[in-house]
């Protein structure tokens, strides 16, 4: 089965709102084995409201509304959907008695326009709202020849989670027919979507039964592969045998086979080998460390370091020798390698690892460095035996080069520890 969310509300579809709602709906409707295939947004307009409508029942098994069940002109999504299965609204006595109990216990007078939250699909279950004035509502239809389910569910997050928790969620389980669904996700950091994809495609091309989804972006790649089966076993067998095949296609490049992030497996690599690591970082100024501190029990692993922005502070706190910046530059292999040293030496880590470079938008100060490009990067990485060099040519604006050279960074050391 699949499903569709219609969130209503001309709000959200400018840039001082976003639909939340439709990120907490998927996740309980793949809990029930139902995939998510549409969302939309549509504003506060009758005539809009009615035709997603139409076009979500003319697609989806599952349609469900979030929004538009206020007291107020614009509050359209009953009036849309009962347009659009062409029956009536009734005004519930019981639902409108405690619309003026509500109001009564805050000592107020319920204004006229807020009897219309009353009013309900003809044929509609209803759904107790425990947390606002607004009812949910529930339609088991025939549209065409095709069993629908249409739900109707209020706005605010702190009313409709609760609602599809409590009394949504067990109705569905109770009426739908039992799915499971299974997920995995592989990540791989700095190859090209295209080549993964003409490597991974001849693959999971063959598993119709399993929707694999390809994202890029941050440096790294994802493969999502989704299977909805009878049961839970099942449906994670055909994800793990397919997982398996790209990983015995793909190799090391896949840093993670079960959706961890690469500081989470460096660290724990890091762990495992009873390895200790330290940073000495220039352009990327801190942002490597942080991205390994944001892993909670990070200081398993990870000592600290230091910013060294400036040539001095590199003297300072990594005992790179003032000469060597003069002669080479800061952005230099020379450096790298001094800042990677120096840093374990001062922390007494077993690896240190430096990021030096230029992230632009001008180029560097006077000196050895001022006709190098932005985007050069220099990464070291030292054992105590080896210290080993990575030179980045990098392209884009100042944070994309700060975030791909601590991305780089990450990577340089996993390989180097899987060896």
């Amino acid at each position: 089965m699949i499903a569709e969310i219609i969130a209503a509300g001309s709000e959200m579809l400018t840039p001082h709102r976003q639909d939340t709602n439709s990120l907490f709906l998927t996740a309980q409707l793949n809990d029930l084995g139902v995939e998510v295939a549409f969302k939309t947004i549509v504003g506060d307009n009758l005539e809009h409201l009615t035709g997603a409508a139409r076009t979500a029942l003319s697609r989806a098994d599952i349609v469900i509304f979030s929004g538009g069940l206020g007291p107020t002109e614009d509050d359209l999504t009953r009036e849309a959907v009962a347009s659009t299965l062409g029956i009536s609204l009734r005004r519930d006595p019981t639902i409108l008695a405690s619309l003026y109990k509500r109001f009564a216990a805050r000592q107020m007078v319920m204004p006229p326009n807020n009897a219309k939250q009353a009013d309900v699909l003809e044929g509609a279950v209803i759904l107790t709202n425990s947390n606002g004035s607004a009812p949910g509502q529930m339609i088991d239809t025939i549209v065409g020849d095709y069993r629908k389910l249409v739900i109707l569910l209020p706005g605010p997050p702190r009313e409709i989670k609760p609602l599809f928790e409590e009394v949504v969620k067990p109705l569905l389980e109770a009426t739908l027919p039992s799915r499971s669904l299974a997920r995995r996700i592989l990540r791989m950091a700095l190859i090209p979507e295209s080549h993964v994809d003409a490597r991974t495609s001849p693959i999971y091309n063959e598993y119709a039964d399993v929707q694999t989804t390809i994202l890029a972006g941050h440096g790294e790649i994802q493969l999502h592969f989704t299977s909805a089966k009878a049961t839970l076993l099942e449906a994670q067998a055909r994800v793990d045998e397919l997982a398996g095949r790209i990983e015995a296609e793909m190799e090391d490049a896949i840093f993670s086979s079960q959706g961890e992030s690469l500081e989470e497996v460096v660290l724990l690599m890091l762990e495992m080998r009873h390895l200790t690591l330290s940073v000495a970082e220039s352009c990327t100024g801190g942002l490597l460390a942080q991205r390994l501190t944001a892993v909670p029990n990070s200081s398993r692993a990870f000592v600290g370091g230091a910013v060294v922005y400036t040539p001095e502070l590199k003297m300072v706190f990594a005992d790179v020798p003032r000469e060597m910046v003069e002669m080479h530059g800061a952005v230099s292999p020379e450096v790298a390698r001094a800042l990677a040293e120096g840093i374990r030496a001062r922390t007494g880590s077993s690896l240190g690892i430096s990021i030096t470079g230029l992230a632009g938008p001008g180029g560097g100060p006077p000196g050895p460095d001022a006709e190098k490009p932005v985007g050069r990067v220099y990464i070291g990485l030292a054992n105590g035996r080896d210290t080993h060099i990575k030179e980045l040519n990098l392209t884009g604006d100042r944070d994309y080069i700060r975030w791909w050279s601590s991305q780089h960074a990450l990577e340089f050391l996993r390989l180097n520890l899987h060896r």
